[in-house]
């Protein structure tokens, strides 16, 4: 008669039950090391806890030899020290990582604007400060980077059109907090950014209050037509400090903003939103303009950017220069409006083979967005009377979503693309007024972009 075995963990070989505890994660491993003696020993082993070290804290082997401390003990620090943070640290320190190592290359000077990392005891010290809790990922991103000194060009990105410039400072925490506020309108709203040139700056809602949802990021929008300074409207950048922070990262990164005399500029460039005509290619990127803009009265701003690039293998005869404009400009609503002027910006460039030709203008819609198309009429600098186009490919503008002040609409809204019926429609300008700007305070959007075609 056979005898049966009794199977127990102190018999089974350790490399399946290694195999085993090596799709746990730390939590289940910890416990695990309570269950035996067997147990406890194999949870010890070191290449499991390299895969959680690597996971959650983003550490190599070159860190542990630095550290000269196991896998296991490594965590540990880790974990002690910023164990609260654990869902966020790994993303928001590849961000990180990722930012510097692109900067490093395209705009070092921004590198050395950084500021370290803050203490627990100092991020607990602001939220007494203020008396509101600060979001976890917010936290966890300036135990890496307290933001960076008061510079410029900002880290955040920068515009600029002739008479108007803007760069925006990612603020550090203590700057910050001195920004909170408390006013009617903007209740319990910490700013992130800061520009020097605007007063612009980007918030986040630490409370529920006023319309606003908790933690989204906005750019604040006075309403032009209230009386009361609190009818704030919003155009909302993201819903919490990791996406609003990881996005922008991407787009810079993966060469989404172009870096422009060591500035990255905030221009979202389509990759099909390219034309070549002949030896002649264009392309264009745009982007809006939150504080020269207004929900109500509706008034959107937005700057395009154009480049001009002839072939470098065109024939040498075919060297031409730029004569006219036509725009064909259309709203949401449909409503067409067609402009025609000479040159660009007050411009006629020459084109050669290989030269580059680029300009920013801007236009203005009172519907949420519009595109334009048209063409340039350009002539061959041997022979003037050869005329010809050059197509603009269409590109369209949107402004972000926006919610209305709960002053104005009495009740919070939900996030809005209303297009406006208005009979304003849209103006090509090669210029602008400046906005109304105020040192650190609230700048208003200027409202309208004059008629210079």
């Amino acid at each position: 008669m056979a005898t049966s075995t009794e199977l127990s963990l102190e018999i089974l070989p350790s490399d399946p039950l290694l195999l085993i505890l090596s799709f746990l994660d730390f939590k289940d491993l910890i416990s695990c090391s309570y269950v035996s003696r067997r147990l406890q020993e194999l949870s010890n082993h070191n290449p499991l806890w390299k895969r959680h070290c690597q996971k959650y804290w983003l550490l190599s082997e070159s860190d542990k030899a630095q550290r000269n401390q196991s896998w296991k003990d490594l965590f540990r620090e880790f974990y002690s020290d910023l164990g609260r943070y654990i869902e966020h640290y790994a993303t928001l320190k590849r961000a990180w990582d990722d930012l510097k190592r692109y900067l490093d290359q395209e705009c070092p000077r921004m590198i050395i604007s950084l500021k370290d990392g803050v203490k627990e005891d100092e991020l607990n010290a602001i939220e007494a400060q203020i008396g509101c809790k600060l979001p976890h990922d917010y936290r966890c991103s300036f135990r890496i980077h307290n933001g960076q000194k008061l510079v410029v060009p900002g880290l955040m990105g920068s515009m600029a059109l002739s008479n108007h410039y803007r760069s925006e400072d990612l603020l550090d925490i203590e700057t910050a907090a001195g920004g909170f506020q408390q006013r009617k309108g903007l209740r319990q709203c910490l700013p992130l950014t800061f520009c020097f040139h605007t007063g612009l700056s980007q918030y986040m809602a630490l409370e529920s209050v006023e319309g606003r949802h908790r933690y989204e990021i906005f750019y604040h929008c006075p309403d032009q037509m209230a009386r009361d300074p609190s009818a704030i409207d919003m155009f909302i950048t993201g819903s919490y400090f990791t996406e609003w922070f990881t996005s922008y990262v991407h787009s810079v990164v993966t060469g989404g903003y172009p870096i422009i005399r060591d500035q990255i500029f905030r221009y979202v460039h389509d990759k099909e939103c390219v034309a070549t005509t002949g030896d002649i290619t264009v392309s264009v990127s745009t982007s809006f303009l939150p504080e020269l803009s207004s929900v109500h009265p509706p008034h959107f701003f937005f700057t395009y950017r154009i480049r001009i690039e002839m072939s470098k293998d065109a024939l040498p005869e075919n060297a031409c220069q730029l004569d006219s404009r036509y725009w064909k400009i259309t709203n949401a609503n449909g409503n067409v409006e067609e402009v025609q002027g000479p040159g660009v910006v007050g411009e006629f460039p020459v084109m050669q083979p290989g030269k580059v030709h680029e300009y920013a203008s801007c236009t203005t819609f009172s519907t949420t967005s519009g595109h334009m198309e048209g063409h340039y009429t350009f002539h061959r600098l041997k022979n003037k009377e050869v005329m010809f186009n050059i197509t603009i490919p269409r590109f369209h503008m949107v402004c972000p979503p926006f919610r209305k002040s709960v002053v104005r609409t009495g009740s919070a809204s939900d996030v809005s693309h209303t297009s406006w019926n208005d009979e304003e429609n849209s103006t090509d300008t090669d210029d602008y007024e400046d906005a109304e700007q105020g040192g650190l305070g609230f700048p208003a959007p200027s409202g309208h972009c004059p008629r210079r075609i």
